[in-house]
Parts: C-alpha cells; sequence; structure tokens
C-alpha cells in the first residue's frame, strides 16, 4: 500500500526552499522505496590553490609523461596524486 504524498510547494527564493525543508518531513514528499540515481553532469569540484616545491628533475619527469600522455603537466599530477592518496587510504582502512 502507498500513502499519498504531498505535493511540494513553489518557493519564492533558496531562502524560503531552505526554510521549509529544515522543518518539513521529506518522507511525505518523496517515495524513498523507489530512489531515483541523480546526475549532476555540470558539477564542478571546487579547488584551491596550493603550492608545492619540486626538484628541477622531478618537474622535468612529469612534464616529459605528460607531453607523452597528452595531459597538461598539472593534470597528470593531481591525477597520480589523487590515485596515491585512494591508494593509500584503502590501506589504511
Amino acid at each position: 500500500m502507498s500513502k499519498e504524498l504531498k505535493e511540494i510547494p513553489k518557493f519564492k527564493n533558496e531562502d524560503e526552499e531552505r526554510e521549509f525543508w529544515a522543518k518539513a518531513d521529506s518522507s511525505e514528499y518523496f517515495d524513498f522505496s523507489k530512489p531515483i540515481k541523480a546526475r549532476f553532469p555540470n558539477l564542478k569540484f571546487s579547488t584551491q590553490t596550493v603550492s608545492v616545491r619540486l626538484s628541477q628533475s622531478l618537474l622535468e619527469a612529469l612534464k616529459e609523461l605528460a607531453n607523452k600522455k597528452d595531459v597538461p603537466y598539472q593534470s597528470l599530477m593531481k591525477m597520480y596524486l589523487s590515485e596515491k592518496v585512494e591508494e593509500e587510504l584503502q590501506t589504511v582502512k
């Protein structure tokens, strides 16, 4: 037996919507037994600029690898760093 869901009201702005959902019982508006996978194709991860000192030889090696892979060297650095951090997190668990 499925219960009748309430209709989500129209909001004037995000503040009004935020206030509504802070008080509302979302189970009265959504059927959680039938979840829908959300997709956010245009979502951009927030980034923060950092400075890292590298030896000249390491930087040149990174640039050479990046050139061979036809990717910007900073993107390659982020990829390598991300892979290693994920690997380390898996071993720490």
